[in-house]
């Protein structure tokens, strides 16, 4: 797929870095930046991609959906929209198999919202803030918001955001935990993209498996989860990064890991 709405490169630190680029519009999210989204979140990994980045041109992570619809106007049933393009690019981005950090610059707004918290590690510069505008046209959250915020703020605060429609501030977002960190303006890229490149570093089965059981963990019971932990386990034995650092563990020094 060529790709006109988002900027996609592959660094040297092996972390598949996604930029979506509409600045001009806050990176407003139109069904071909959807698709081109999922289409690199689904190439990446097989490319050499160990860690995803994903980031926001300009002056903004993303100020939502595109309510000119790309300038095809608003279509008469937005469901559908989300089923065809807004929901499997969540659906890709949650079942990466490998991390996903999110670098949030200025606003990130609506799905735009929804789009950023899917990642595992949620970074903000200090001006950034994060909007669930939905009710403020008429709308209801999606993109998976409703499923996202109160898993990662809890039920009360994530209704507040919802129903009440205000901004967050990067500050007040971490204190909730909506994300991981908060830091200055100027040194966002730098940040992100070295935590990217330490992920990137790392035990890529591991990460994936890490990932999976925290996505999982609060729909099973405590005998689920430990049944799912073996199973991780077990999985993440098999691999030549475990085998690798238990060598590099007896023989105390750091270990390297390959990704398999």
């Amino acid at each position: 797929m060529t790709y006109e709405t988002i900027r996609v490169e592959l660094s040297p630190a092996n972390v598949g870095v996604i930029t979506l680029n509409r600045p001009d519009t806050l990176n407003a999210l139109t069904s071909q930046m959807l698709d081109e989204l999922r289409d690199a979140v689904g190439r990446l990994p097989g490319d050499g991609a160990r860690a995803l980045l994903l980031t926001g041109e300009g002056r903004g992570f993303s100020s939502g959906a595109d309510l000119t619809g790309g300038g095809a106007g608003i279509p008469d049933d937005l469901g559908l929209a989300l089923e065809e393009h807004f929901n499997p690019l969540i659906e890709a981005l949650i079942g990466a198999p490998v991390p996903v950090v999110a670098a949030v610059n200025g606003p990130a707004a609506g799905a735009g919202c929804s789009l950023a918290l899917t990642a595992d590690i949620v970074i903000a510069a200090r001006s950034a803030y994060f909007l669930q505008a939905f009710v403020n046209i008429g709308l209801v959250p999606d993109a998976g918001a409703t499923w996202l915020l109160p898993r990662l703020a809890g039920r009360a605060r994530a209704l507040e955001m919802m129903m009440l429609g205000e901004r967050i501030g990067a500050d007040k977002a971490a204190e909730w935990g909506l994300i991981a960190r908060v830091v200055d303006d100027q040194f966002l890229s730098e940040e992100a993209m070295v935590i990217a490149a330490n992920l990137a570093r790392g035990p890529t089965k591991a990460l994936g498996l890490i990932r999976g059981l925290a996505r999982d963990a609060e729909q099973l019971s405590l005998t689920d989860a430990l049944s799912a932990e073996r199973v991780a386990q077990r999985d993440a034995g098999s691999t030549e990064d475990f085998r690798s650092a238990v060598v590099a563990f007896l023989q105390k020094r750091q270990p390297t890991f390959e990704g398999r």
